[in-house]
């Protein structure tokens, strides 16, 4: 998220620049996540950045390499004469091996839970803009069809789809028809 707090705060050259409305919207935006990033405690952040370590793959080069080393190590050590510290079948590599992947496991999915809260919340947002939205855009056609009306040089006449796009959308009725679609194509457990 730093990066982004960097791009934002950049301002683009002047043959590029944006309308002010899309500029606010991008500061906002850029605010939004400054405001998440400040949020995260010491303990996420050391995380968050642990995880996005273990999502590269020099991780997956490291771990290629520590893995073959050990048992390289193992099995050429009687040949040595030296005795191996972990013999075939590597009962210690595979406890670390085991607890790595615990550990591993862990760490990614307490960035997946902060990165899954924000990802609601901001759907939550665009639902919320997308609801006020349509009632502006039906207001807009109440307002242009009450003009079509009252304008004497425009013929009057009954249009169906303004008429029915004039009527607010019930979002609740739409997520009842959405929930009932859906149960429709789930296969039914036998239970």
């Amino acid at each position: 998220m730093p990066q982004y707090a960097a791009a934002v705060k950049s301002k683009p050259p002047a043959s590029d620049a944006v309308p002010a409305s899309i500029s606010q919207n991008i500061e906002a935006i850029g605010e939004y996540y400054k405001r998440e990033h400040r949020r995260i405690g010491r303990a996420q952040w050391l995380l968050e950045r642990l995880g996005d370590a273990i999502g590269r793959p020099v991780f997956l080069g490291a771990i290629l390499i520590f893995v073959a080393l050990w048992i390289l190590t193992n099995v050429m050590a009687p040949r040595l004469g030296i005795v191996a510290f972990d013999p075939p079948p590597f009962p210690g590599l595979q406890t670390i091996v085991s607890l790595a992947a615990v550990l591993i496991t862990t760490i990614v999915l307490i960035g997946q839970n902060r990165l899954a809260k924000l990802e609601q919340r901001r759907g939550q947002m665009e639902l919320q803009v997308n609801i006020l939205t349509e009632q502006k855009t039906t207001t807009v056609i109440r307002l242009l069809e009450e003009l079509r009306r009252d304008l004497p040089m425009v013929r009057d006449r009954h249009d169906a789809d303004a008429a029915s796009l004039q009527e607010p959308t019930d979002a609740t009725q739409i997520l009842t028809a959405l929930e009932r679609e859906q149960q429709a194509h789930q296969p039914q457990s036998k239970g």
